[in-house]
């Protein structure tokens, strides 16, 4: 099954690079790395995302669901494209019927580049609203709407934030680009940004049904004294939603689930069947089988408190469990 990418990586003499370029709408092969060539005019490739994102339930009932998935720093485009693969096929073996699309910002593939990285997140973030999720939304049709949801994993997150309040600061004209789930997964966000009010988070509380926050005390890229991070506030993949986040946000804490993942050699084949790729602290996540599963109820609307992955530990904590 081909793989559907939104760069925004300037195509220089037949590759991708780590600039900021205009937007290529890519159907990317099997076995295949992003290319330019790959690129197909841009109306072609909404239809076929929409199509695909549409499926009928058991009583034939028309439904759609796209998930738009955003990267995190120090990621090159042959990375992208395999998280990529990771999450897509992982939700597919249970039963996703959407579709997924990754969007693609030029971060650089050095891990010294955090800074520069950030800098470019910002000035793309906008870009997948107006030309991606507002798209979608425009084109839907009126007897199969299609839920849009959103996951950005690390820097991800952050492209996330600055989306949605860009979206609201520039009075984006159409409102039905509002959004069902937005999941962060390690998310490189001051946790206190997060709080209820925030000027910084009202727009991403405010468009979205439902915020589920995805945190692990064990983040090892995280960590306060990862120099290469900007400040020290303690970030929400780490420590989790602040306590006065809105009734609409969830956190789900991971520390204890892969406390058992690193310690566990038979729990680490059984969950992790195609390996970790990166920071294992920081990317477990991808290709996992028991966050796939909790992922997978969250998109399809499973109740945030019955989802059978979770448990609710002694401090009254949600927590991811096997």
């Amino acid at each position: 099954m081909p793989s559907y990418v939104m760069s925004v990586r300037k195509a220089s003499r037949g590759k991708f690079t780590s600039d900021i370029g205009g937007t290529s709408y890519l159907v990317v092969p099997d076995g295949e790395d992003p290319s330019p060539d790959h690129a197909i005019p841009e109306q072609k490739w909404f239809d076929q995302v929409i199509q695909g994102a549409q499926w009928k339930n058991e009583k034939g009932e028309k439904r759609g669901d796209l998930l738009f998935s955003v990267h995190g720093y120090n990621m090159s485009e042959s990375e992208v494209i395999e998280r990529h693969r990771l999450l897509a096929n992982g939700l597919s073996d249970i039963g996703f019927k959407g579709i997924v699309i990754s969007f693609d910002w030029p971060s650089d593939d050095k891990a010294l580049a955090y800074l520069p990285d950030r800098h470019k997140a910002k000035l793309t973030a906008m870009r997948l609203m107006t030309e991606g999720i507002s798209y979608v939304s425009e084109k839907q049709k009126p007897d199969c709407p299609i839920n849009i949801h959103v996951l950005g994993h690390s820097t991800g997150a952050y492209v996330l934030t600055e989306a949605f309040d860009d979206a609201d600061d520039t009075n984006l004209p159409n409102s039905a680009w509002k959004v069902s789930q937005i999941i962060f997964v390690a998310g490189d966000v001051s946790s206190s940004v997060m709080s209820n009010p925030d000027p910084r988070s009202d727009s991403i509380y405010r468009h979205g049904i439902r915020l589920t926050n995805y945190s692990s005390r064990r983040d090892q890229a995280l960590d306060i004294s990862n120099v290469k991070r900007v400040g020290v506030a303690p970030r929400v993949g780490r420590v989790g939603l602040p306590e006065n986040a809105p009734s609409n946000a969830i956190n789900v804490d991971c520390t204890q689930y892969y406390e058992k993942l690193e310690s566990d050699s038979a729990i680490l084949v059984q969950d992790e069947p195609a390996g970790i790729k990166g920071m294992p602290s920081h990317s477990w996540y991808f290709g996992n089988k028991v966050f796939t599963r909790d992922l997978f109820c969250t998109l399809i609307g499973i109740d945030r408190y019955v989802i059978p992955t979770r448990s609710v530990d002694g401090e009254g904590k949600t927590i991811l469990i096997r």
